[in-house]
């Protein structure tokens, strides 16, 4: 069973969330939330696998509670939902350690599959999303957690990965890009994120063009 936790100020919008990921069987609805700040204390107290975190909310926002939830509970998957598509929101959710971002418009089925995404440890960054967060590293470059020396750690196999995940490919496309197999990359791309000390795909994208491995061209 995957755990959730639906943070959302509207009572409407949050029972029919619950509604839809309750029609899943392996999908158990564990706790809700109608502010920020009881999103922060009931996933440290309940321990969900997945947070689905509206981003406006009383008390604390969705982005602040992300954050919060990063520091208190490092394990904690928050999956960003909003009918809000402002860069703003997007980079403010990715920096404060969401692991995906979906809009409210999304179709019923993809959120279920977004939610199983995220408790399986993936992050769910859309080819859209990823090329919006490519081109503002790229434009703004801003160091902050990217740690050049990290990249000494990699082989030359581990940073073609890196520029082709940071590029917005897939682990399919990656695999056909070198020829090889998909479980290849998998394995490159588990190995890239212990050796970095990064959570996700989402914070790879962010780490190539912050470190200045990936520049604009």
């Amino acid at each position: 069973m995957t755990r959730v936790l639906v943070a959302d100020d509207d009572d409407l919008m949050r029972a029919g969330l619950i509604e839809l990921l309750s029609n899943d069987a392996t999908i158990e609805i564990i706790g809700q939330a109608a502010t920020g700040r009881q999103a922060v204390e009931r996933t440290c107290r309940l321990a969900p696998d997945v947070v689905l975190m509206d981003v406006r909310m009383p008390d604390l926002d969705g982005i602040a509670a992300t954050r919060e939830l990063s520091r208190a509970v490092p394990g904690a998957k928050v999956l960003i939902l909003t009918t809000f598509e402002q860069d703003d929101y997007l980079f403010g959710a990715l920096r404060a350690g969401a692991s995906g971002f979906l809009l409210k418009r999304t179709r019923p089925e993809e959120l279920i599959a977004a939610v199983h995404a995220i408790a399986a440890g993936d992050s769910l960054l859309s080819p859209s999303i990823t090329r919006r967060v490519i081109d503002r590293m790229a434009q703004q470059p801003t160091p902050q957690f990217a740690d050049q020396t990290k990249l000494d750690q990699l082989t030359r196999r581990e940073r073609e990965v890196l520029e082709l995940i940071a590029r917005g490919l897939s682990n399919r496309e990656i695999a056909t890009a070198l020829v090889v197999e998909e479980s290849t990359i998998r394995t490159h791309v588990k190995r890239i994120l212990m050796k970095l000390g990064l959570r996700d795909r989402v914070q790879v994208v962010i780490f190539a063009y912050e470190s200045g491995l990936m520049k604009l061209t």
